[in-house]
């Protein structure tokens, strides 16, 4: 019997495998398709205190081994989804995070209180990452002192455990890291998608009505591997790795590098049992090299030459 449960501390999860925000919905959209119990836990779609209509179409556009988006976090608003989602996602067993969104710290925190004790939510995952909001890309994450200042407001904002995600479009990620760490978060989610750009080449225009979207799949896997062995070398805090997952190897891949659980984004779009098959593929991994406990696999990357300062 495989041990598949992972303990992030404040959490304990049945299974290293949560679906990411932004390609889940609210959950419920998937569950015709999975068993969500099967989980360990899911992210919910971004919410803002109100409604959000996001960014003008075209949102989205593929790309060779990824895609491109720009929601521009469309979505019901806190209030519509704890009258009327929350309700219906209480029935599930597994681990329900919130993906909190915000214009201002204030709206941040607004979106957390409105959701601190109520009953069902696991944890909050601050959203202060995402790339294709506005057309520069910026983002508080991209700030060692804007990230602490977002965080620190959220946390004094809510009991709920806090996750703080990542953005990988900064210079050196464990600086951010170490802020978000130092403000209070529980963990980290890394990484959020990357800015990028596509073209129509005849047109000569951008093939995204924002111009710049965020880039996800299979592409930017070893970026977002770099990136967690970078901060899991450097902090002692949860890692919850995210980026180009679409089997159980590339889960154990970010595990081996530091982190103690993943999430899976745009292989949902492929695939909508794309999880529950990931959860299956680590057990048969770890049946097969003798692993008893899946947890024992995390941090475990061996160097081949001296470990340069990173």
């Amino acid at each position: 019997m495989i041990d598949l449960s992972i303990d992030l501390g404040f959490l304990k999860l049945k299974n290293p495998v949560l679906a990411a925000s932004g390609t889940f919905g609210y959950g419920l959209e998937f569950a015709p398709y999975i068993d969500l119990n099967k989980l360990g836990g899911f992210v919910v779609k971004g919410l803002y205190f109100n409604a959000r209509e996001g960014n003008p179409p075209p949102r989205l556009v593929e790309t060779p081994a990824g895609l491109i988006n720009a929601i521009g976090l469309q979505g019901i608003g806190v209030k519509k989804f704890t009258n009327e989602i929350l309700p219906r996602l209480l029935e599930f067993r597994t681990a329900l995070i919130i993906n909190v969104c915000g214009d201002d710290e204030e709206e941040y925190a607004r979106v957390a209180e409105h959701l601190d004790g109520r009953k069902g939510i696991s944890a909050l995952e601050l959203n202060i990452s995402c790339p294709n909001l506005k057309q520069d890309g910026r983002c508080p994450a991209m700030d060692p002192d804007s990230t602490y200042r977002v965080v620190k407001r959220v946390k004094n904002a809510t009991s709920t455990p806090l996750i703080t995600k990542l953005s990988p479009n900064v210079t050196d990620i464990t600086a951010i890291a170490i802020s978000a760490h130092e403000a209070g978060s529980h963990a980290l989610s890394l990484v959020n998608t990357f800015l990028a750009l596509a073209i129509s080449l005849e047109d000569r225009k951008p093939k995204l009505g924002n111009v710049f979207g965020g880039l996800s799949g299979p592409c930017i896997k070893p970026l977002a591997l770099r990136m967690v062995y970078q901060t899991s070398s450097r902090l002692d805090i949860p890692l919850i790795g995210i980026g180009g997952i679409s089997s159980g190897r590339d889960a154990l891949e970010f595990m081996v590098c530091g982190a103690k659980a993943v999430q899976v984004g745009t292989a949902n779009f492929i695939n909508p049992d794309a999880t529950v098959a990931i959860i299956a593929e680590i057990e048969e991994f770890c049946r097969q090299e003798g692993i008893s406990r899946v947890e024992d696999i995390v941090g475990t990357l061996k160097e081949t030459v001296k470990k340069s300062r990173l």
